[in-house]
């Protein structure tokens, strides 16, 4: 009889045989773009073989007949209403979207984080110089506990507010936000939530209905393993007729989800939609539970062996059980500028270099196709570079 830890191990291989060979570099940077099983990268380069036989019938007519039943394998997947999902290609369209369709009037707020995506927070002050709005900051540190981002965004707050934008996994060092309790506050407040979950929907469980958002938006090119090009916004129906779409609609549409959808961008590659319904499968199969807990489990393996390294700190909560793939960690005294390029160059590791503020470091997230083995050499690969 096997010992469970090599049972699990052997349940992870077969996972891993799935995905395509990560090379010349060990993938440490998941959580930039993840590589799409076989099967769905199959399913997309089929597609785009049938697109070219006939274009204007096979994208339009027969593909996109396949889209009402991948809303509702993503409904499903993230507890929403298949009415209240848009099909876009990343989360900062998504983000956009909402970022410029929701109304509002001069001297009226919205509340960020400084964690929250570049782009987002561009976005945001594109609106302000443009109409007049105001751009509030809530300020925490990514360590502090939860009550404290908490009291952080509700005295971010003020009767002007109008949204509040919030980051479900900051990318940056993966710590995950109580956004649960956040929306609630918002809800309270008569604020609209937006919650950017690139880094959380299908890395670990998420329901649109328990975090209480009013809009939710990711990217289906990160953990599902869906084709690039892929991102989905979820908005709630409530919510839907006053917001605004990014780009107008071809013909005049009615006050459903369809005003947000992928299509008002005229010709687009819909071969790449193809692969989300095998992403879909193979993510069931796999389990978002047994994900999770498999990322989580990844995660606090490396940061064991590294832990020993002189001047190694991590800028993530690694006994939070939210932990999943992403973390951040440094160096006391070191370039990690340096670091990142000689573990790239010298030892074929991709990490990636991160700053924000005071916090600097490099990034690390595996997949499930990641072994141990190859966390064991990356943390040999560091030491060494660390001399």
């Amino acid at each position: 009889m096997q010992e469970p830890q090599r049972d699990n191990e052997e349940r992870w291989e077969q996972v891993r045989a799935r995905y395509p060979a990560q090379e010349p570099l060990l993938n440490l940077n998941n959580a930039a773009v993840s590589p799409p099983p076989r099967a769905v990268e199959q399913a997309a380069i089929e597609a785009f073989r049938l697109v070219s036989r006939n274009p204007d019938v096979n994208m339009w007519t027969r593909l996109d007949a396949n889209l009402p039943s991948i809303k509702d394998a993503l409904a499903a997947l993230v507890d929403c209403d298949p009415a209240e999902i848009a099909l876009n290609r990343n989360s900062t369209e998504g983000l956009s979207t909402v970022i410029f369709g929701v109304t509002m009037q001069p001297g009226d707020e919205v509340v960020v984080s400084e964690w929250d995506y570049p782009s987002a927070l561009g976005g945001w002050q594109q609106r302000a110089a443009r109409e007049g709005i105001r751009v509030v900051t809530a300020r925490f540190d990514p360590l502090d506990d939860d009550d404290a981002i908490v009291s952080a965004y509700s005295n971010a707050l003020t009767p002007r507010t109008r949204v509040m934008q919030l980051t479900h996994m900051l990318h940056w060092t993966g710590r995950v936000l109580p956004a649960e309790r956040l929306c609630k506050l918002a809800r309270e407040r008569g604020v609209v939530s937006l919650v950017d979950g690139a880094q959380t929907f299908a890395q670990m469980p998420v329901s649109f209905r328990t975090l209480g958002c009013d809009f939710f938006v990711t990217s289906l090119h990160k953990w599902l393993g869906a084709p690039v090009g892929n991102g989905m916004l979820i908005a709630r129906r409530e919510r839907i007729a006053s917001t605004w779409p990014l780009m107008a609609p071809f013909e005049d549409a009615p006050d459903r989800i369809d005003k947000f959808d992928h299509w008002n961008l005229g010709t687009y590659n819909s071969a790449l939609q193809a692969g989300i319904t095998p992403a879909i499968e193979i993510h069931r199969e796999t389990g978002v539970h047994a994900m999770h807990a498999r990322l989580r489990e990844l995660t606090r393996y490396w940061v064991g062996l590294a832990s020993g390294i002189r001047g190694f700190r991590l800028h993530t909560p690694v006994d939070d059980e939210r932990l999943a793939a992403v973390s951040l960690f440094s160096i006391a005294g070191a370039d990690m500028r340096h670091v990142e390029r000689e573990l790239r160059e010298r030892h074929h590791v991709h990490v990636k270099y991160r700053r924000m503020g005071p916090v600097e470091g490099l990034r690390v997230s595996p997949h499930v196709y990641t072994r141990k083995s190859e966390l064991q050499r990356f943390v040999e690969a560091l030491d060494r570079v660390l001399g």
